[in-house]
């Protein structure tokens, strides 16, 4: 290990209950989406940067565009650091919005509380921890003093529970940013490379109400939605049997997560509404699986008396696929790895979706790689009592540390 690693990971040491601290701070200020008021989380981070004498650009959305996606208010941060000439832009994207806390915690879930070496909190691990994560190991590779070529970018943002457009997409679709590698929120023993795509619909099924004890006088929504669960649920089996190549990622899967619908117990319902979730691994064509979604919804009514439907795309996240410049990340990633954690760190896909494949879309190689466990379950992310061990915290802010003078040290 060179002289300057040892020097980042002694830094990383020295200041690590700083860096505790800070990730407290961030827990502390509540970012539930839904609603998404957000942008107050963006100022605490943009007050927090100005202490380290770095400045936060502040890019808010349009009110009237944020409100009609669903959400009250978002404010993406970017951290620009800028080194000598002759090197590349990396950037390092964390996500401030994390799903409501729910019920059923043994720790205040926005009370940053550190226990037996775990700290407890809605995006301790996902993923406000790598905000902590981030801006430490940039200030230990600064605070070194080393020449460095290239430039730095902090992208904090806060739409990822929403599906990232307004987030990374919305600073990407703005001309905002174009950095040349990306590290996003990941976890600390493995490297996540390739994910799923994700499409989402509203199903609204349309009849006609009627008196119970007249259910003839009615067109049953409720019945004719019946006939679309089971076409749903009866493509299963077929899905099952797509598999990916990619390592960490099987087959593709499909659920109907919400139903609403009907006014009361004696009432024929008149309309039910249906939200569903079609994961699709990187293999298979958005367009083609969206296609034949809508048409298995369709046929499953089709010709049904009094029965009409509004299909309403919801998402459509891209995969995250390996591009030119991937290998470069994953080889440095896990060689710090080695260094700091005392082993080799897979490479692979995930099931999941998140807001790397936002650079993707836009040819950045981009990788997950960050503060957290081995695996999602053991985080308790979006669960009660999510947590992170703070020694994956400390592991994980040299591993980024040492990457990124891999990538910038002149």
């Amino acid at each position: 290990m060179s002289t300057v690693k040892v020097q980042l990971a002694q830094w990383i040491d020295e200041h690590f209950d700083e860096e505790v601290g800070v990730l407290q701070q961030l827990l502390r200020v509540p970012t539930d989406t839904p609603p998404g008021n957000n942008a107050p989380h963006a100022d605490v981070v943009a007050d927090l940067v100005q202490g380290y004498g770095w400045t936060a650009e502040k890019h808010a959305v349009p009110e009237r565009t944020v409100r009609d996606y669903g959400m009250e208010s978002i404010t993406n941060l970017i951290v620009r650091r800028p080194y000598a000439a002759g090197g590349p832009t990396v950037a390092l994207n964390a996500h401030g919005d994390v799903v409501p806390p729910g019920d059923n915690w043994t720790y205040p879930p926005y009370g940053g509380v550190v226990d037996n070496g775990f700290i407890y909190g809605r995006a301790a691990a996902v993923s406000k921890c790598d905000f902590a994560t981030y801006i430490f190991a940039v200030r230990a590779l600064e605070a070194l003093g080393v020449p460095l070529k290239g430039g730095l970018e902090l992208h904090f943002t806060y739409d990822e529970e929403f599906g990232g457009l307004l987030g990374p997409g919305w600073l990407l679709e703005q001309k905002l940013t174009k950095p040349d590698y990306v590290i996003a929120a990941g976890f600390s023993y493995n490297i996540v490379t390739a994910h799923n795509a994700c499409l989402q619909l509203e199903i609204t099924v349309h009849g006609k109400s009627g008196h119970g004890a007249m259910p003839e006088t009615g067109h049953d929504a409720l019945q004719a939605a019946t006939r679309i669960l089971n076409a749903i649920y009866g493509q299963l089996p077929e899905l099952k049997k797509i598999k990916s190549r990619i390592a960490g990622i099987d087959s593709p899967t499909m659920l109907v997560g919400r139903i609403d619908g009907g006014t009361n117990t004696n009432v024929v319902p008149g309309k039910v509404v249906m939200k569903m979730d079609r994961r699709m691994i990187p293999e298979e064509d958005p367009v083609e699986v969206e296609a034949q979604v809508r048409a298995l919804i369709e046929d499953a009514v089709r010709g049904v008396p009094g029965i009409t439907l509004e299909i309403r795309r919801l998402l459509l996240s891209h995969a995250l696929r390996e591009r030119p410049g991937t290998e470069k990340l994953v080889a440095s990633i896990q060689q710090n790895a080695q260094t700091f954690i005392g082993e080799t760190i897979p490479a692979q896909g995930t099931p999941l979706y998140a807001d790397a494949r936002l650079y993707g879309e836009h040819g950045i190689p981009a990788v997950l790689y960050g503060a957290g466990p081995r695996t999602v379950p053991e985080s308790n992310a979006k669960k009660a009592d999510e947590r992170l061990n703070l020694e994956d915290l400390r592991k994980a802010t040299k591993v980024v540390a040492c990457t990124l003078f891999d990538f910038l040290g002149a």
